[in-house]
C-alpha cells in the first residue's frame, strides 16, 4: 500500500513538473507560415522559429525555389492549406512578393513583412527595387537567366551585422533566383484587405530602408524599425519574433 501511495505521489509531482515545461496555447492566431527571401534558405529562421514554438505557436517555413513566382505562391498556398486553423503569413525580401499574392486566402488573418518587398497589383520585385536609389548594386546575373548576390559583397551589404565566418558560408551556399521570378507581376495584393505588420531594417544595404518605409506606409502597415542588416531575422531574432507575435495576437 505504501509503495502504491509513493508511486501515485511521484506520478502526480512529475506530471505537474512536466506541465510547467509545456507552452500554453497562445491567444489569437496559432499558426505561423514563413516565406524566406532570395539568396538564402529557411535555416536562418531557426531562432525565430524556436522562440515562437516555445511560446506555443505552430511554425512552418516554406522554401521557395525562386524559379517562377507562380510556383512559389502555389507552394506557399499549399502550406497554408495544411494548417489547422487561421494563419499569420510572414515574408522576407522576395518572400514579401510571395505572401502578397498567396495571402489572398480566408485562412490568412495577417501579413508580416520583414525587410520585404510589398508590391501592388501590376508591380514586380524588379520594378519596385528600381523605383528608388538602392544602397548597393550587388545582384549579379548569370548566362542561364539566374541571379546571385555578389559573394565578395555578401558580408558587407547583405548581412553586415553577422560574423565573417557565417557570412562567408552564406555567400557560397546561396539559393539563386531567376530574373523571371523577379520580373513577374502581381495579380492581387492581399495587403489591401488584411491587417499588416512590417519591419524596417534600418541598416539594410540590400534593400533600401526608405523604399521599405514607402511601401509599408502605402500598405498601412504597423511598422517597427530595427537597427539591423537585411537579415534582421538572424541578427535580431527576438525583435522579429515579437512583431510576428503581435500580429498573431491582434489579427482578426
Amino acid at each position: 500500500m505504501r509503495k502504491l501511495l509513493t508511486l501515485a505521489i511521484t506520478t502526480m509531482v512529475l506530471g505537474t513538473a512536466m506541465a510547467g515545461f509545456a507552452a500554453d496555447a497562445p491567444p489569437g492566431v496559432k499558426n505561423i507560415v514563413i516565406v524566406p527571401g532570395a539568396f538564402v534558405d529557411g535555416s536562418g529562421w531557426r531562432v525565430v522559429h524556436d522562440i515562437l514554438v516555445h511560446k506555443g505557436y505552430t511554425v512552418s517555413v516554406v522554401q521557395p525555389k525562386i524559379e517562377t513566382l507562380a510556383n512559389d505562391i502555389e507552394q506557399t498556398r499549399e502550406q497554408i492549406r495544411k494548417q489547422d486553423g487561421p494563419v499569420v503569413l510572414v515574408g522576407h525580401s522576395y518572400g514579401g512578393a510571395v505572401i502578397t499574392q498567396a495571402g489572398n486566402r480566408d485562412k490568412v488573418k495577417a501579413l508580416v513583412y520583414v525587410a520585404a518587398l510589398v508590391p501592388d497589383v501590376g508591380e514586380s520585385v524588379s520594378q519596385l527595387v528600381g523605383s528608388m536609389p538602392a544602397p548597393s548594386n550587388d545582384v549579379v546575373p548569370t548566362r542561364d537567366g539566374h541571379l546571385f548576390f555578389a559573394q565578395d559583397k555578401f558580408g558587407t551589404d547583405f548581412a553586415g551585422d553577422l560574423t565573417t565566418n557565417r557570412t562567408a558560408f552564406m555567400a557560397v551556399s546561396q539559393v539563386p533566383a531567376t530574373a523571371a521570378a523577379f520580373g513577374a507581376t502581381m495579380q492581387v495584393a492581399a495587403w489591401h484587405d488584411k491587417p499588416t505588420w512590417a519591419v524596417v531594417a534600418t541598416q539594410d544595404r540590400a534593400l533600401s530602408p526608405d523604399l521599405e518605409r514607402w511601401m509599408y506606409k502605402r500598405a498601412n502597415a504597423k511598422v517597427t524599425e530595427i537597427k539591423a542588416s537585411h537579415v534582421v531575422y538572424i541578427s535580431q531574432p527576438e525583435a522579429v519574433a515579437n512583431v510576428i507575435e503581435d500580429a498573431a495576437r491582434n489579427a482578426h
